[in-house]
C-alpha cells in the first residue's frame, strides 16, 4: 500500500515537472515568437511609457500576438525587461519580440537627415529647418536676435556663422540642436582655417575671412577657382579697387531681388554693394564650405584682377579692363 502510494506520488512529480518545463518552454517560444508583421513598421516609444503600457499598445496595435507572455515576463523575470527609451523604432517582420523589447531600449532610434547647402543664406536655413519633419520647432516665432541669444550669442549676426553640411536628428531634438551643431561645427573650422592662413593677407581677422569666404562661395560653385576669386578679390583691394561682386548687391537687396539685375541696383548705395562701398562689407553674405574658407586665406598669386561668368558656372579672368570688356561682349551681351 505504501509502496503504491510512494509511486503515484511520483508519478505526479515526474508529471508536475515535465508539465511546469512545458509550460516553461512554451512561454520562452512565445517570447521569441516572431511579430505579426508583413512589412516593416515605425514604432515610436510615447515620451515616459512604462513596459506593459508599450506591451498594450503593441498588442491594440495587432503587433503582439502574445503580450500575455511579455506581462508575465515583467512579474517573474524583471531584470530581462529592458528601460524604454522614448523615440521612433523600425520593426522588422522578422523579428522577435525579445528582440523588438531589445530594440526598443537601445539607441538605435530611427533618424532623419537635413541637409543646408553651401552658399544659402541665413534665411533659407531657417524655412528648410521650419519645414523639417519629428523636428522640434522652438524658433519658429523667434526673431533672428532672439535665436543667437538662444544658442549664447547674443548680439551677433547670424549670416555665415552656421556650417553647411548634412545633419542628422531623431524625434526629440529640436531645431536648436541643429544650429547649436552647425554654429560650433563653423567656429571651430575657423579657427583651424585661420591657424594655417597665409602672410600676406589683405584681411585681419577670422571674422573678416568668413566675410571674404562668403563672397567666394557665392561668385563659383566651381572647386578649382576658388583661391583664384580670392587672388583677384586680394589683389583688388591692395590696389584700392572696389570688389564689385554682384552677390553683394543681391544680398542688400534683400527680398527685393527678383533674379535680375540693373544698372540702378548697381549704383543704389546699401552697406553691402560692393560696387558703392570700399572693402569687403560688414557681415557675411552666405554660409561659406571648408573649401572657400581655405580659399579665403590663401588666395592664389597672379595678375588677374577681374572675372566674368561663362554662363556655365565657371569663370573667364582677365588681367586687363580691355580683356574684361572683351570677355563681357563675349560671354554676357552676346548671350
Amino acid at each position: 500500500m505504501v509502496k503504491r502510494l510512494l509511486t503515484a506520488l511520483l508519478v505526479l512529480v515526474v508529471v508536475g515537472a515535465a508539465s511546469a518545463a512545458g509550460g516553461y518552454f512554451y512561454w520562452q517560444s512565445r517570447l521569441e515568437a516572431p511579430l505579426a508583421l508583413d512589412e516593416p513598421m515605425l514604432y515610436q516609444v510615447p515620451s515616459g511609457a512604462g513596459f506593459n503600457q508599450v506591451v498594450a499598445q503593441l498588442e491594440e496595435q495587432g503587433v503582439l500576438e502574445d503580450a500575455w507572455a511579455f506581462r508575465l515576463l515583467a512579474r517573474v523575470e524583471p531584470e530581462r525587461v529592458p528601460r524604454l527609451r522614448t523615440g521612433e523604432y523600425q520593426l522588422l517582420p522578422n523579428m522577435s519580440g525579445l528582440e523588438m523589447m531589445a530594440l526598443l531600449g537601445s539607441n538605435k532610434v530611427v533618424t532623419y537627415s537635413l541637409t543646408i547647402p553651401e552658399g544659402w543664406s541665413f534665411r533659407q536655413m531657417r524655412e528648410l529647418l521650419n519645414a523639417a519633419p519629428k523636428l522640434d520647432h522652438r524658433t519658429a516665432e523667434l526673431s533672428n536676435a532672439e535665436v543667437m541669444a538662444l544658442l549664447d550669442r547674443e548680439g551677433t549676426f547670424p549670416e555665415g556663422w552656421f556650417f553647411p553640411d548634412t545633419y542628422r536628428y531623431h524625434l526629440g531634438m529640436s531645431d536648436v540642436d541643429i544650429l547649436r551643431q552647425s554654429l560650433e561645427r563653423m567656429e571651430n573650422i575657423l579657427e583651424e582655417v585661420w591657424e594655417e592662413r597665409a602672410d600676406d593677407l589683405t584681411i585681419d581677422s577670422p571674422y573678416e575671412a568668413l566675410i571674404m569666404a562668403s563672397l567666394i562661395e557665392r561668385e563659383t560653385g566651381a572647386p578649382e577657382e576658388r583661391r583664384e576669386i580670392a587672388g583677384v578679390f586680394k589683389r583688388r583691394m591692395e590696389q584700392g579697387m572696389r570688389l564689385q561682386t554682384d552677390p553683394t548687391i543681391i544680398y542688400g537687396m534683400g527680398e527685393r531681388y527678383e533674379g535680375r539685375i540693373t544698372r540702378a541696383d548697381i549704383l543704389e548705395a546699401t552697406p553691402y554693394n560692393t560696387y558703392v562701398i570700399d572693402g569687403i562689407p560688414p557681415t557675411p553674405i552666405a554660409m561659406p564650405g571648408r573649401a572657400s574658407l581655405e580659399a579665403a586665406v590663401d588666395p592664389l598669386p597672379g595678375e588677374t584682377l577681374y572675372f566674368v561668368s561663362r554662363g556655365d558656372g565657371t569663370h573667364h579672368f582677365s588681367r586687363t579692363l580691355r580683356e574684361h570688356n572683351n570677355a563681357v561682349n563675349r560671354y554676357i551681351r552676346n548671350r
